[in-house]
């Protein structure tokens, strides 16, 4: 028979075990979206917000409460000429004095945001890839409705600006990133992962790696993961939710 000293020992116990999961959980939960249930990761931390190169990780978890586990080793990353701006979804985490990212700054945008499609000049079997051919273009023309979409010259015509992608050589291989802007903020548009062009001091915003890089990001990416753009002095502010 059991005792009730030992039922109270073992309710304890199942207590104490319980306790770090449920924090666990609720520290997940309070973590930026689309990060909360994000379970692979592509981490970009440049030292300052002005720096335009960067340290890039990847990470897999097995669960939004699991721990993140490290796939494969640092990568240098080129990004903004001019750094890092917090993008206008996340500017409630810029501290006085930190950038809002707007169209044309030459910052990459700091936050959070789902790694999309993959594309590139040569076809490929690729689940949703976007095959850059003749025409394609990302809007970046705030006074336009198609703002921030991938369309085609056909559609928007030649008087709305835009990144006509297929005379880009960088563009010969890259990912689309989810990039939650705003038309009337000019809030940036057009956010890329691609090939790094040789000697560059910089992008105009985008994150820019070696080809090789770019096409291992679009194998780890395939079944969905977040970028996270997060300057090394901000790391802080999402204790818990960013591998230590």
């Amino acid at each position: 028979m059991i005792s009730e000293l030992s039922m109270r020992s073992g309710l304890l116990a199942m207590a104490l075990i319980a306790a770090p999961v449920a924090s666990s959980a609720a520290i997940a939960q309070s973590c930026p979206a689309p990060l909360a249930q994000a379970r692979r990761l592509v981490l970009v931390v440049p030292d300052t917000m002005t720096n335009s190169t960067a340290t890039l990780r990847r990470f897999t978890r097995s669960a939004p409460v699991a721990e993140w586990q490290a796939d494969g080793g640092p990568v240098s990353a080129l990004i903004g000429r001019k750094g890092t701006a917090w993008s206008h979804t996340f500017r409630n985490f810029a501290t006085a004095g930190e950038p809002i990212k707007v169209d044309g700054d030459k910052r990459a945008p700091a936050g959070f945001f789902a790694i999309g499609r993959s594309f590139g000049f040569a076809p490929a079997r690729r689940a949703h890839y976007l095959h850059v051919e003749e025409g394609v273009t990302c809007v970046d023309d705030p006074s336009s409705p198609a703002y921030n979409t991938i369309s085609t010259r056909a559609q928007v015509g030649w008087q709305v600006h835009g990144e006509n992608m297929w005379r880009v050589p960088e563009y010969r291989r890259g990912l689309l990133v989810e990039y939650p802007t705003n038309r009337a903020a000019k809030a940036g548009s057009c956010i890329f992962i691609h090939v790094r062009k040789p000697g560059a001091p910089g992008t105009a915003g985008c994150v820019a790696l070696p080809e090789p890089e770019v096409e291992r990001l679009q194998n780890f990416s395939v079944n969905g993961a977040v970028l996270a753009v997060v300057p090394r002095p901000a790391l802080g502010r999402f204790k818990g939710c960013l591998p230590q």
